[in-house]
């Protein structure tokens, strides 16, 4: 991970139900369904020049369905996919505390568990983010909460090609909010 020192704006993406399929508990690459049009937005926004990171809930590990090791073997994957179609995700976050299964050793993340903003917070810590462009896009209610208490907008995706969804996202279509081109 090598981590440019210049401010830029960030796209926030949650990944089931925005990047793939919601199909429960997802975990194995062989069960991975993208959502229409969801690399060619990771492309868009990787060329317009955001950031572009995955924040996910991933209560299946506290209750046991799973664990972290398989979540990022996924992430590598569709990681991956998302480079060979033009696009780059910069980082992930994924939080395995559930506050009714888990273990004292997940309490830890307990305000990372979205509408908790955590997952966010430490991303914009670790990454040089700039406030003014970023958000959030979800498909819970619960996404967009997360991004309003990080202090970013958050906007909610309800199906269909997440690229044409994009387009409407004011902050990407702004220019005026990323950096100028060298």
């Amino acid at each position: 991970m090598t981590v440019d020192a210049q401010p830029k704006p960030a796209a926030f993406l949650d990944r089931d139900g925005v990047l793939n399929v919601d199909v429960g508990y997802l975990h194995r690459i062989e069960d991975l369904v993208w959502v229409d049009g969801a690399k060619d937005a990771v492309r868009k926004l990787t060329e317009a020049g955001f950031m572009v990171f995955i924040v996910t809930n991933q209560s299946g590990i506290a209750r046991g369905y799973y664990d972290g090791s398989q979540v990022e073997r996924l992430h590598a994957h569709m990681s991956a996919e998302i480079d060979a179609a033009g696009g780059r995700l910069t980082d992930s976050r994924y939080c395995p505390f559930h506050p009714e299964h888990g273990r004292p050793a997940w309490d830890r993340f307990e305000g990372w568990r979205k509408p908790a903003p955590g997952m966010l917070l430490d991303l914009m810590n670790v990454w040089p983010v700039r406030h003014k462009g970023s958000f959030l896009i979800g498909d819970k209610a619960s996404d967009v909460a997360a991004a309003e208490a990080a202090g970013i907008p958050g906007y909610l995706f309800d199906g269909g090609s997440l690229s044409a969804f994009l387009e409407a996202v004011p902050e990407f279509s702004a220019p005026s909010v990323l950096p100028p081109a060298s």
